[in-house]
């Protein structure tokens, strides 16, 4: 592809890896439905699923097809972290102290969130996700896919694995804080 095709999907707004990122945003609700109010945690973990086969395949078809766009980088990290943080919520009911990650979480994806938008009016540059918050989410998603398939998981096992998964949260809270930072102060994102 030449420089003015890859270009051309930077500033559009439909295509299909943005559509897939949407449609992983309307799998929420039905995801929360079906674990708080229905009890089927087995269709709510197929639902979630489903919604994870959709986010690797906008990213495969962005990648693959130079489809990325300004709007689908900052649209699928939104739509990773609201399954997220749903899925924590609806965890929340059955395991108290899921509260501890998901509100750091909570705080850790506001600052994230309000220090990129400064990072990117600043740099005028939209960066991606790095190594660390797709550890991140791999982390989460993994901690949270145990949960719904292992109903009776033991306290202990549980408690390891939510730290864990909240000590990577933290490890990539600090790095992209300073990564935003440094953004912020230069005026340019260091990878």
């Amino acid at each position: 592809m030449t420089a003015d095709n890859i270009s051309k999907y930077q500033k559009r707004i439909i295509t299909i890896p943005n559509i897939l990122s949407f449609l992983r945003l309307c799998l929420i609700p039905v995801i929360v439905w079906l674990y708080l109010y229905r009890k089927d945690r087995l269709l709510a973990l197929l639902v979630l699923a489903l919604s994870g086969v959709t986010d690797l395949a906008d990213g495969f078809i962005a990648r693959r097809f130079n489809m990325i766009s300004d709007f689908g980088k900052a649209l699928d990290p939104v739509a990773d972290k609201l399954t997220q943080m749903a899925m924590l919520f609806c965890l929340v009911s059955r395991f108290p102290y899921m509260k501890v990650p998901f509100v750091f979480f909570i705080i850790k994806e506001i600052f994230m969130g309000v220090t990129m938008l400064i990072s990117i009016k600043r740099t005028n540059t939209v960066k991606g996700a790095v190594w660390h918050g797709k550890l991140t989410t791999a982390s989460l998603y993994s901690m949270i896919m145990i949960h719904l398939v292992w109903y009776s998981i033991p306290r202990t096992l549980s408690l390891i694995l939510v730290g864990v998964c909240t000590g990577i949260m933290l490890m990539s809270f600090t790095l992209y804080a300073i990564r935003n930072s440094r953004a912020i102060r230069n005026k340019t994102f260091d990878e």
